[in-house]
C-alpha cells in the first residue's frame, strides 16, 4: 500500500489537518484495525476495490464517499482489490465548520457522505473519478470544502471557545478546575461540556484520553523507551492505568502491538 499526505491550501488551513492519498495493488487483500484518533475524515474511493469495516455485525462494503465519525473503539477494517482513496482528515474542532447536525450523530459509523451533502458531493466524487492528476483532484476538493463551509458568528465563537479548551485540556489538573475554566468564558461546566460534544463528537475527557493514547501509541511504535516510561512520559497514573486504556482504544495490550501488522496505523501514525 502507499500513503500519502498533503497540506492543505491558506484557506482552509485552520480547518484541515491534512489530505491524504491511498493506493493499494489489485493483488493484496488485507485487515487491519482503526484506533480512535479525535478526528473525524471524509473518504473518497476512485478505484475499483472495496473497502470493508466491522462494527460487530460482520464486514460490510463502505459507501463511495465515506463520512467517518469520531472512532471511539477499535475498528476492524479491510482492503479488497484496487483501492484509490482521497481523504480528508479535519482538525477535532473544525469538522463542526461543515456539517449542521451535531457531529456527534456521527460516532462509531461510517456514513455514506452522499446523504449528508447531498448531489453536491455526488458530482464531486464523478469529477475525481473523471480527472487523472491528483493536483486537480485537490483543487476540486478544496473548492468543494469552501463551498460547504458553515458560516456564522455564533457557531464561530462557540468552536473557537472549543478549540482553545481543547489546548486547556492538555494541562495538568484541567479536570480539577472545570467549573473556573467555564467560568472564563462566562458558562456553566456542564454546558461547556455540552458544546464540546456537540462541536467534536467527545466529552472532553474522552477527547483527552484518545490525546493521551494516541501520544502513547507513537512512543510504542518507536520501541524506544519501556512502557514504564511511556506511562509516565504521557500522563498515566502507573503502568497497569496505561496498559488497560490503552486496550481500550487498540483491543490489545501495548507489549502485544506490532506496528509491521498495522499498515493503515503506521502508514498515519505521523499525522
Amino acid at each position: 500500500m502507499e500513503y500519502k499526505e498533503i497540506k492543505p491550501g491558506d484557506r482552509l488551513k485552520q480547518y484541515v489537518k491534512c489530505y491524504y492519498t491511498y493506493a493499494s495493488d489489485a493483488a493484496t487483500a488485507f485487515e487491519d484495525t482503526v484506533f480512535p484518533s479525535g478526528n473525524m475524515e471524509i473518504i473518497f474511493n476512485l478505484g475499483a476495490g472495496s473497502w470493508q469495516t466491522d462494527s460487530g455485525a460482520g464486514f460490510k462494503t463502505t459507501p463511495p464517499v465515506e463520512l467517518w465519525g469520531q472512532i471511539t473503539k477499535p475498528l476492524p477494517v479491510r482492503s479488497v482489490g484496487r483501492n484509490t482513496m482521497l481523504g480528508v482528515r479535519f482538525f477535532p474542532h473544525a469538522a463542526a465548520y461543515f456539517f449542521p447536525e451535531k457531529v456527534d450523530l456521527f460516532n462509531d459509523q461510517v456514513s455514506d457522505f452522499r446523504d449528508v451533502s447531498g448531489k453536491a458531493v455526488t458530482a464531486l466524487h464523478a469529477r475525481l473519478q473523471e480527472t487523472p492528476s491528483w493536483t486537480e483532484r485537490l483543487s476540486l476538493l478544496e473548492d468543494f470544502l469552501w463551498r460547504q463551509l458553515v458560516w456564522s458568528e455564533k457557531r464561530h465563537t462557540k468552536v473557537t471557545m472549543v478549540d482553545h479548551v481543547m489546548h486547556e485540556i492538555r494541562q495538568p489538573g484541567f479536570f480539577d478546575n472545570i467549573e473556573n475554566v467555564a467560568a472564563r468564558y462566562g458558562i456553566t461546566s456542564r454546558y461547556l461540556q455540552k458544546l464540546f460534544v456537540q462541536y467534536t463528537g467527545l466529552t472532553p475527557k474522552l477527547y483527552s484520553k484518545i490525546h493521551r493514547f494516541q501520544n502513547s501509541l507513537q512512543l510504542v511504535i518507536r520501541n524506544e523507551a519501556p512502557l514504564t516510561a511511556i506511562a509516565y512520559d504521557c500522563g498515566y497514573f502507573d503502568q497497569s492505568h496505561f496498559i488497560r486504556e490503552f486496550k481500550s482504544f487498540t483491543g490489545i495490550t501495548p507489549s502485544g502491538y506490532m506496528p509491521e501488522q498495522s499498515p493503515v496505523t503506521l502508514a498515519s501514525s505521523n499525522s
